[in-house]
């Protein structure tokens, strides 16, 4: 049985880390959300949540959180490893399991592309 709780390693939680994605602006975003990322060095992706006030209530604001930790939980085998994934919420919009399971890989992908575009492999030839 494969473990699929959302473990602490799978947390993006130091400042730093959060900075850091920021700062390098590597983005993708849809009308749901919006997604930073940044390469991690670790054998798997980490999820980093921003639900800012602005979103709504306490109450809105905790359902955002707990739906993006579920799609990133049942999706994590889509997403790319080895990367932080920064997760903004568009403000307005009724967010469904489905549709974040749908938009968090799709944009994370997007990102990759976008890494590895920055970076081409070397070719000594």
């Amino acid at each position: 049985m494969v473990d699929q709780r959302f473990l602490p390693r799978y947390r993006v939680r130091r400042a730093g880390d959060f900075q850091r994605a920021y700062r390098v602006r590597r983005t993708a975003g849809d009308g749901l959300i919006l997604v930073f990322g940044h390469p991690n060095g670790l054998p798997h992706p980490r999820l980093g949540l921003s639900v800012s006030r602005r979103i709504g209530g306490a109450v809105t604001r905790n359902r955002w959180k707990r739906l993006l930790r579920e799609a990133f939980r049942k999706t994590i085998a889509r997403l790319p490893k080895g990367m932080d994934l920064i997760v903004v919420p568009r403000a307005n919009v009724e967010p469904t399991l489905e549709s974040l399971m749908d938009s968090l890989p799709r944009l994370a992908d997007r990102i990759g592309r976008k890494r590895s575009q920055d970076n081409p492999p070397c070719s000594d030839a």
